[in-house]
C-alpha cells in the first residue's frame, strides 16, 4: 500500500517508524516531513493544508491512503474534499470530517457537544467582545482560579489559568478586544476550575466501533515543577501509573462510549483518531477538551507500545472493521523527554547544528523540528527532539531517556529534568 502521511513533526515521525514496520506499507510518503522522517521515508515538499497540491500528488503517485497528523488539515476539511471528489473518495483518509473536527477547531461546539450527550465536563458560558462585560460578571460569580480558553486552534497555547479576579478580566478583554490569540480568541470559554490530576485517553473508531490505546499523561508548562507558560509539551509518560482499572472503567463507560455513540447519533462521520483531555477528580474522569489526531508528545510514547500493525489498524478503520482487531500493547512504560530551543515557546533561534545522535543507545528519537542541510542536521523548530525509552516502571524509562539526552548537544539546548518526578 502507498501511504501518503500529512505532517512534519514528533508525532509524524513516530506514526511513520511504526508504519514502516507493516508489511502492508509498500512505500510511505510525509508531506513535508522532517529530517527523522527523511531517514525512513521520502519527504515532499507540500503543506499539510494544501488540499489542491496534495490531489495532484495523489493522483501522480497513486496514493492509496492518506494518514492525517495535525489538526489544521482536519478542520479546514481534507475529509470532505476527498469525500465530495469523484477520483479521491476511492482513498480514505485517516482522520474526521469537518464537522466532527469542529470537537478540537471549536471549545463551544465541543462543550456543547459533552453537554447534549451527558458526559461529564466542567459548567461554562461563552462570550465574544460584545458580551466581555457579561464575561467579566460571570468571573465574579466564580471560585479563583479561573479557566479561559480561546474558542479556536491556538496551537495548544490558548488556555489561560489564572488565579486573581482582575487580572482575570484584563486577560479576558485582552483576549476578546485586543485579540491575544489572533481569530482564535474572538470567542472564549470561561469554565469552572476542576481540581485534579490530568491524564489523556486516545481512541481510534472506524465511526461505529472503537479501540481505546493506552493512557499518557503529558507535560505542558516549560518550566520545572509546572510553571512557566504553555507549551506543545515538554514530555510525556505512558501507562499513567494513577490510572486504576477502577478509573479506566468510568473513562471507557462515562466518556468513551458517549463521545463515539454521540457523534454516530449527530450523524457526524469520524473515522480516526480521538484524544481525550481528561481530568481525575477524586476519582471520577471529566473531559477537558477533545483533539482530533493523536497527541504531541503522547504519540512519542503510545505508539511504541503499539504491537498491533498500525496499518492494518488503518485499514479497519476505513472499512469499519476495528471490531475485528485484537489490540496488544507492550505492558512495559514508556518516557519521552522533549529537548526544545532555547528561548521556546517564546523567540528562539533555528538553524543550530545538532549533534550526538549516532551516539544514542536504548532509546528511541523521533525528530519534531529538525531539517538536513549539507549532511548535517539542524535545528527548525521550536521543539527539537522526542527522546523515548522504555523501563519496566516510569522510574526507569525516565532514567534512561535523561541518559541519552546527556548524548545530545545543540546551542541553547533545553529540557525539563523533572518529567514524571509528580509521579514518584
Amino acid at each position: 500500500m502507498r501511504i501518503l502521511l500529512l505532517g512534519s513533526g514528533g508525532r509524524e515521525h513516530a506514526l511513520a517508524w511504526k508504519m514502516l514496520q507493516s508489511e502492508k506499507c509498500t512505500k510511505l510518503f510525509v508531506a513535508p516531513g522532517n529530517a527523522g522522517t527523511a531517514g525512513i521515508a521520502t519527504n515532499v515538499a507540500i503543506s499539510p493544508t494544501d488540499l489542491g497540491e496534495i490531489k495532484k500528488f495523489v493522483i501522480e503517485e497513486k496514493i492509496e491512503m492518506v494518514v492525517v497528523g495535525p489538526e489544521d488539515p482536519l478542520v479546514i476539511g481534507i475529509q470532505d474534499f476527498f469525500m465530495e471528489d469523484d477520483y479521491l473518495k476511492k482513498i480514505p483518509v485517516i482522520g474526521p470530517s469537518k464537522e466532527g473536527a469542529m470537537l478540537e477547531g471549536s471549545k463551544e461546539f465541543a462543550k456543547e457537544f459533552l453537554i447534549r450527550h451527558r458526559i461529564p465536563t466542567a459548567a461554562y458560558h461563552s462570550f465574544t467582545k460584545e458580551t466581555v462585560e457579561k464575561g467579566h460578571h460571570f468571573l465574579e460569580t466564580l471560585k479563583a482560579p479561573y479557566v479561559l480558553k480561546a474558542d479556536g486552534l491556538a496551537a495548544g497555547k490558548g488556555v489561560l489559568i489564572i488565579h486573581d479576579l482582575e487580572e482575570a478580566k484584563v486577560e479576558l478583554t485582552n483576549m476578546l478586544v485586543h485579540e491575544k490569540f489572533g481569530p482564535a480568541s474572538s470567542k472564549v470559554v470561561i469554565e469552572e476550575f476542576l481540581d485534579g490530576i490530568e491524564l489523556s485517553c486516545f481512541v481510534l473508531t472506524d465511526g461505529k466501533n472503537y479501540k481505546i490505546l493506552p493512557t499518557a499523561k503529558d507535560y505542558k508548562r516549560i518550566g520545572e515543577g509546572d510553571t512557566g507558560l504553555n507549551t506543545g509539551g515538554m514530555g510525556a509518560v505512558s501507562p499513567v501509573p494513577f490510572a486504576s482499572a477502577a478509573l479506566l472503567e468510568k473513562i471507557e463507560h462515562r466518556i468513551v462510549k458517549p463521545t463515539i455513540d454521540g457523534l454516530h447519533q449527530d450523524g457526524i462521520f469520524y473515522k480516526g483518531f480521538v484524544f481525550i483531555g481528561l481530568i481525575n477528580v477524586d476519582n471520577d474522569p471529566y473531559v477537558i477538551e477533545y483533539n482530533v489526531r493523536m497527541g504531541d508528545p503522547e504519540t512519542e510514547v503510545v505508539i511504541p507500545r503499539l504491537k498491533t500493525d498500525l496499518v492494518s489498524l488503518f485499514h479497519a478503520v476505513s472499512n469499519e472493521t476495528l471490531d475485528q482487531i485484537d489490540l496488544e500493547i507492550d505492558p512495559r512504560t514508556a518516557a519521552t523527554i522533549m529537548v526544545v530551543s532555547g528561548g521556546y515557546p517564546e523567540a528562539f533561534d533555528k538553524g543550530k547544528v545538532i549533534s550526538g545522535l549516532e551516539t544514542i543507545t536504548d532509546s528511541l528519537v523521533f525528530h519534531a523540528g529538525t531539517k538536513s542541510e549539507n549532511e548535517q542536521i539542524l535545528s527548525n523548530g521550536g521543539r527539537v527532539l522526542a527522546v523515548t525509552s522504555f523501563g519496566d516502571d516510569f522510574q526507569e524509562a525516565v532514567k534512561k531517556s535523561y541518559q541519552n539526552i546527556e548524548k545530545l548537544h545543540f546551542d541553547k539546548m533545553y529540557f525539563r529534568k523533572d518529567i514524571g518526578f509528580d509521579l514518584f
